[in-house]
């Protein structure tokens, strides 16, 4: 038996509901904040992703999909969404507009790691992208639009850790302490720490296996070194977020896995003590650098990624139904190859009236027929013989409301229109 690889996984259409719900809901959060879908290649050149020798993320490093194309060509599997929307923002030259250029993308990304729960090797991944402006009101406009997506969905005790890492200038300052600091106790920290010294030793701070090492806890902190514009920058989020009412916690520790990321980085928390290691639902920051790195010209940016399968866990784990079971508004029945060829007509009749209908295909028996009326939550149960048929008329169960009635084959679809546009405006008076 051939299976699915590892690292993968198939979305079910039990699953695959809830998957188009989110996607829904995701849509609408950023048609409310004027955020524009973009689609972008699944796979790029490598150098979108692989620019810089000196990047120390693990990502990059250890955990892309990199092959040769038949002609020649170094490709990669998107990793992450950023760099490719950057790549189309420069070749399509989308800043002309001098204005901000606000962005979405949806789709999946892969990355060769070691699969455990909520962490697969192909994953979906939604993400929002804002260029055009430095103000710290346009973080703050991108986290936000994050919390209402989250909030939409249901899900309530969420938090934001952030940090900030200052712009070039402070970032620099603050880098060449540290390297003095670390290397100072190389001998106290891990093997990949020694690696990152060089390349980037920021990302020593955010160290798993070192997470606990006083070097660690006692390393100088960034906020001693930012120059005043760094620090008003982070004020001013950190100020509009109170404003918002919005829970967050300053770490100074956090510095995200990418290199790119200058000034404000975040990542918002799911907060359930039981809920394990994959809480953080999605995470981003500014990038003011990425989009001159690869061709275009200078200019400011920010974003996030959201992991849909751990959005998913989460609603999960806190028990919160996204979408409704399955139902159909109709369910066909016939008896006699007469019925079952002339009922067809009329399922699709139907369904050209916007009607979700259906039929048994295989010409079972009336219990059968049943049983998959029931499988499928019909609202109503339609049966067709070859006496109805040839009195012109048509044979309905209300599976809700427990009745039945007589209806003229010619005013059927109609009847059903009318019964849901009914039970609509009913839902509508009382407040559903």
């Amino acid at each position: 038996m051939i299976t699915k690889p590892k690292g993968t996984y198939d979305i079910l259409p039990d699953t695959s509901r809830n998957w188009a719900k989110i996607e829904e809901v995701i849509r609408h959060v950023c048609k409310l904040a004027n955020y524009e879908e973009i689609r972008t290649p699944i796979f790029e050149q490598a150098k979108t992703f692989h620019r810089d020798e000196a990047d120390s993320s693990d990502m990059v490093n250890k955990e892309t999909y990199d092959f040769m194309d038949r002609g020649g060509r170094e490709m990669t599997l998107r990793p992450e969404g950023t760099a490719g929307v950057c790549r189309a923002f420069v070749e399509n030259k989308l800043y002309v507009n001098n204005g901000v250029t606000k962005l979405y993308y949806l789709g999946p990304m892969f990355r060769y790691e070691r699969q455990q729960k909520g962490r697969y090797r192909q994953f979906s991944q939604f993400g929002l992208e804002a260029f055009g402006s430095d103000s710290p009101m346009l973080d703050v406009d991108v986290i936000t639009t994050a919390i209402h997506l989250i909030e939409g969905l249901g899900l309530k005790d969420i938090r934001v850790r952030i940090n900030t890492l200052g712009d070039k200038e402070s970032r620099g300052r603050y880098r060449e302490i540290l390297v003095k600091y670390f290397r100072e106790n190389l001998d106290s920290l891990c093997s990949d720490c020694h690696e990152r010294l060089e390349k980037n030793p920021l990302r020593i701070l955010d160290c798993k296996v070192d997470h606990d090492n006083p070097v660690l806890v006692n390393a100088p902190k960034i906020s001693d070194y930012l120059n005043e514009p760094s620090k008003k920058h982070f004020a001013t989020v950190l100020n509009e977020l109170d404003k918002l009412n919005i829970k967050y916690v300053v770490d100074e520790k956090l510095v995200r896995g990418l290199d790119y990321y200058s000034n404000t980085v975040f990542e918002v928390e799911f907060n359930a003590s039981d809920f394990g290691a994959q809480n953080v639902i999605c995470a981003g920051g500014r990038y003011n650098d990425l989009v001159s790195d690869l061709g275009g010209p200078e200019t400011h940016a920010v974003g996030l990624a959201f992991g849909i399968d751990r959005l998913l866990l989460a609603l999960e784990h806190e028990g919160i139904e996204i979408v409704k079971p399955k139902s159909l508004h109709a369910f066909l029945i016939t008896i006699g190859d007469k019925a079952f060829m002339e009922g067809f007509k009329i399922v699709n009749s139907l369904r050209k009236l916007g009607l979700m209908v259906d039929m048994d295909f295989n010409q079972r028996g009336l219990k059968a027929q049943f049983k998959e009326a029931d499988k499928n939550n019909s609202h109503f149960t339609m049966i067709l013989g070859e006496d109805e048929l040839n009195n012109g008329v048509i044979n309905i169960n209300d599976n809700v409301n427990n009745t039945k009635e007589t209806v003229r084959l010619e005013d059927l679809g109609n009847y059903l229109v009318t019964s849901f546009a009914k039970k609509t405006c009913k839902s509508c008076k009382e407040g559903k």
